[in-house]
């Protein structure tokens, strides 16, 4: 018997006194109760006929310390995680662990500008490279016209996959540009303006770097380079090609460290070039050794009067590249493949070049005979004679 129906009706109790009474069914239970008012059952009639409107509705009515806004909510979370294979308390107290509000709401261009500051400070500091930061500064200025306005807060992992690959780059560009937004969005982490770093979220690209042997020139052709320098602006540019084809110092004039190295650090009564770390790519000391060829040059155009890095030399190089169709690290290429052809040692090449022996192995082994090594070593000034060096049967020969 499933009825619901209530309904309040008079009676007389046996002392005479008037009653009313409330009587009927709730979903199978037979309900009958008296009160002294008619007022009372009818308020007794209204709550039971909820409550068989909240039996039939599967809403039940209890007692709560909640506000009706309150349960409200709650009723909703709980029916966010009804099929769900945890408790909404499992989901709440891992939300109370992880989740961290932001410290505050930063816009864009204060915190791009905050980090760029940081990042300068790191560089005055030596922690990072001058180069380094001019590529931070170059996609962050592009990073800033994409997004002007805004908060830090307000990127999504989909919203930087968009900036990632926009003008499809390659996957080497993607991962660059990726590497270095990642940089900023972990300082922002840190900085709490964010409470998760969305670029963790964005793909990674792995590559199949397929580089082989490293690009060269012959002994013959770096004879005829140094050669043409000699003549080319009253020989200004010898000792800075010298330095790099003869010693493998990294040639980049902007960044690299033949921009950076000292003429005292060129110590030809030790017969040694000290790269210090604030000169080296990769921030180490290293030592490199002056062959004998590289002596002959370096007295014929001594450091005080022929600068490593003479002025107008972007212009100047450029030419003398152009002429001989040299490529960026031809000269340091070069010199470590002629080293190791001349000493067969990959371990001694690695010291020389600043480079790891798998590097040298992978790029410079047997690039180069034995012969030609000798040849190339073997290559003297001759518009400007090294002061110490005799001619003995044709073969410039340089004193001990």
């Amino acid at each position: 018997m499933n009825r619901t129906e209530f309904a309040v009706s008079r009676f007389e109790n046996r002392n005479g006194s008037p009653s009313w009474r409330v009587a009927g069914w709730l979903h199978g239970l037979r309900i009958r109760k008296n009160f002294k008012t008619q007022e009372e059952a009818a308020a007794e009639k209204a709550a039971l006929e909820i409550k068989a409107a909240q039996f039939a509705s599967g809403i039940r009515s209890t007692a709560t310390f909640l506000s009706d806004d309150q349960l409200r909510e709650a009723e909703a979370a709980f029916r966010r995680v009804k099929a769900a294979p945890r408790s909404l308390t499992f989901y709440l107290e891992y939300a109370l662990t992880n989740f961290r509000e932001p410290e505050h709401e930063k816009p864009v261009a204060d915190a791009v500008k905050e980090y760029l500051a940081a990042k300068k400070l790191e560089n005055e500091r030596t922690l990072l490279s001058p180069r380094q930061l001019r590529s931070i500064e170059n996609e962050l200025g592009i990073f800033l016209r994409h997004f002007p306005e805004g908060t830090v807060s307000q990127f999504t992992p989909a919203r930087l996959l968009t900036y990632l690959e926009r003008g499809k780059p390659g996957l080497k560009t993607y991962n660059n540009r990726r590497g270095l937004i990642s940089t900023f969005f972990k300082f922002a982490f840190q900085k709490d303006w964010i409470v998760t770093n969305p670029i963790e979220k964005t793909p990674h690209h792995r590559i199949n770097h397929r580089r082989g042997s490293a690009v060269t020139i012959s002994a013959a052709q770096a004879r005829d380079l140094m050669a043409y320098l000699e003549t080319f602006e009253k020989g200004a540019l010898v000792p800075h090609f010298a330095l790099c084809l003869f010693a493998g110092i990294r040639p980049c004039i902007r960044y690299g460290e033949i921009s950076r190295l000292k003429a005292e650090s060129v110590r030809l009564d030790t017969g040694t070039i000290h790269i210090e770390p604030e000169v080296s790519k990769v921030r180490m000391k290293r030592l490199v050794t002056i062959h004998p060829n590289l002596a002959a040059w370096l007295r014929a155009y001594p450091l005080k009067a022929y600068p490593i890095v003479p002025v107008n030399i972007p212009n100047t190089r450029r030419r003398v590249f152009a002429k001989f169709g040299l490529t960026h690290d031809v000269l340091r290429h070069t010199f470590i493949s002629m080293h190791v052809g001349k000493y067969r040692s990959m371990g001694e090449a690695a010291l020389q070049a600043g480079n790891s022996e798998a590097i040298i192995r992978k790029h410079y082994l047997d690039l180069k005979t034995p012969a030609e090594a000798e040849e190339f070593f073997g290559i003297m000034p001759k518009v400007r004679r090294d002061p110490q060096a005799t001619a003995v049967g044709g073969v410039v020969a340089v004193a001990a």
